[in-house]
């Protein structure tokens, strides 16, 4: 579907006609949600590492001293 307002003599000028092929709309917002979804998992894993260090470091002298 045109989005061009074209009306009058536009229509009929001698301007080439221009047909566009292979437009891929959706290739920037997968790559954006993949990005995301990346760096929800990093974030995740940092933070089961960052738990893992805090609960060693309060608990780990009580059960290996």
């Amino acid at each position: 579907m045109s989005q061009h307002n074209i009306s009058g003599s536009e229509v009929f000028g001698k301007k080439p006609f221009v047909i566009l092929r292979g437009v891929r709309t959706s290739g920037l917002r997968r790559r954006r949600e993949a990005r995301t979804l990346t760096a929800f998992i990093a974030g995740a894993v940092v933070a089961v590492v960052g738990g893992a260090v805090a609960l060693a470091a309060v608990f780990g002298p009580s059960l290996f001293g």
